[in-house]
């Protein structure tokens, strides 16, 4: 498709009021249509610093400035393609979509909660930061998407985590005022997006961007309710829509008198907020309008827009609210027994094979696990009540049982660090034994490569763990499992 083409799929009623809405920048926004869209990925910092990858890329990256872990690439690099990808290192996501969880501030043992998570972008990267402290709730509706969800999350190597695919109603239930920080990347009509998928301008009228706001401003209230007092929620779409935008924040401050707007760190390119796009409060039933807060509409100048002709990315919205007052953090008493004497006891054989040392660089907690159906699981390191509650991942996915043996998960290999065990057949980024290996086959490793003759090793990309294999007589038996090969 040509650029007079993408220009000529925009509706026009959404023409008309983005000209309203910008006035002399709107030939500027019309221009950003004709460049070439950017590519974006972010370091999983959970498994390396960023100045390792920079060392480490066998691709050029330039850093994107308002993103501390996050770099350009050109899209000829395709790097879904290489190894470091499939090993957790990184995660591809648009410029700046990236932006929202960046703006979240993250501290050591929050409890943090994803509510419209999938793919996983966003909690891929609150799960990073979190670097398995506290844990990671990262729910959505749909059990589809929500499977995606795990995969992502689990290619990130992420432990203290809960993959739930329910109604954040349900949610919002059993879990009032439960979480430190929020971040609700809310559906919306993607008119930011509009750029790189013309199928969304397409379908776009103003009738459901205003359907859409109604759900978000149900989605921001039952947010808000399971924040904690002095925690902290982070609203963003990726439309320019003022309903779906200002108007969604304005209903909060009106409905919520406990949450207030915070500042972002800036960047040359955001623009703030618009004021005039608070809307109007619905006052038409008289108790209703009596238990609406007022507030100062110049706070939504604290929110942030990001349009394509200031940023080389597409369109994104965002705003960080406080729940005034201080909290408590919650006390757990862990009641887990552990595993049986049997499942221990093969548990222990496997990990004497492979020499484990730490588990993601923390000493492995006995107590955590749970067998289910010879599914052997790490869970979290504190009980949760989760009768009732549709889920998919509680803590990790070791393994399983299998006549009188341990057979490792696959989320288990990528949830070890560098140096976590001692068995370990490292090979370069270069090596196109490890291509054959994502792709299912066997292969032939020399004696100096193994650290045992025999047995279960851990490959990895230059000391980066990819996945399990048995070698036998100088031949890896590949343990990569069917639904994970490229």
């Amino acid at each position: 498709m040509t650029d007079s083409d993408k220009i000529q799929t925009l509706p026009l009623p959404f023409l008309e009021r983005m000209k309203e809405m910008l006035g002399d920048d709107y030939d500027a926004f019309l221009k950003s249509y004709k460049n070439p869209r950017t590519y974006g990925l972010r370091v999983n910092t959970a498994k390396l610093s960023c100045q390792d990858f920079q060392a480490l890329s066998p691709f050029p990256i330039r850093p994107i400035p308002w993103i501390n872990t996050g770099y350009f690439y050109e899209e000829e690099s395709r790097p879904a393609r290489c190894p470091y990808y499939q090993a957790g290192l990184y995660y591809l996501q648009e410029p700046s979509a990236m932006t929202p969880a960046s703006r979240l501030p993250i501290e050591p043992g929050d409890f943090v909660l994803d509510l419209c998570a999938a793919p996983g972008g966003k909690a891929t990267a609150l799960g990073a930061a979190l670097n398995d402290t506290g844990f990671l709730l990262a729910n959505d509706i749909s059990t589809s998407r929500a499977r995606a969800l795990l995969r992502n999350l689990e290619l990130f190597g992420m432990k203290n985590m809960l993959v739930t695919d329910e109604k954040p109603a349900k949610l919002a239930q059993r879990f009032p005022a439960f979480f430190n920080k929020i971040l609700l990347d809310a559906p919306c009509s993607g008119e930011g997006m509009f750029r790189k998928e013309e199928a969304l301008a397409r379908d776009w009228t103003p009738e459901k961007s205003a359907e859409l706001s109604d759900i978000q401003k149900d989605l921001v209230l039952k947010s808000a309710d399971m924040l904690r007092p002095g925690g902290m929620l982070l609203y963003s779409t990726c439309t320019f829509s003022p309903c779906e935008d200002e108007e969604v924040v304005a209903y909060l401050l009106r409905q919520r008198s406990d949450m207030e707007l915070m500042e972002m760190p800036g960047y040359e390119g955001f623009s703030s907020g618009r004021p005039e796009y608070a809307g109007t409060a619905d006052t038409s039933d008289s108790e209703i309008a009596l238990s609406l807060n007022a507030f100062n509409p110049e706070e939504l100048q604290k929110c942030v827009r990001i349009f394509p002709h200031k940023m080389d990315g597409e369109g994104h919205f965002l705003a960080l609210f406080r729940k005034k007052g201080d909290s408590l953090p919650p006390v757990f008493r862990f009641s887990a027994k552990g595993p049986d004497k049997n499942t221990r006891k093969w548990l222990e054989e496997f990990f004497s094979e492979i020499g484990l040392k730490t588990i993601g660089g923390q000493e492995f907690d006995w107590n955590r696990v749970e067998v289910r159906k010879d599914k052997v699981y790490y869970q979290l390191p504190f009980p949760l009540d989760l009768r009732g509650i549709s889920f998919l991942r509680n803590g990790l996915y070791l393994g399983n049982l299998k006549k009188n043996r341990f057979e490792p998960s696959q989320p288990l290999a990528l949830a070890l660090h560098k140096g976590d065990v001692e068995a370990v057949i490292s090979l370069p980024v270069s090596d196109e034994r490890l291509t054959r290996y994502l792709k299912g086959e066997t292969l032939m490793i020399e004696p100096e490569e193994a650290a045992h003759k025999k047995g279960w090793h851990l490959l990895c990309v230059d000391g980066y763990p990819l996945g399990f294999g048995k070698l036998v007589n100088g031949i890896l038996k590949n343990k990569y499992p069917a639904g994970w090969r490229v």
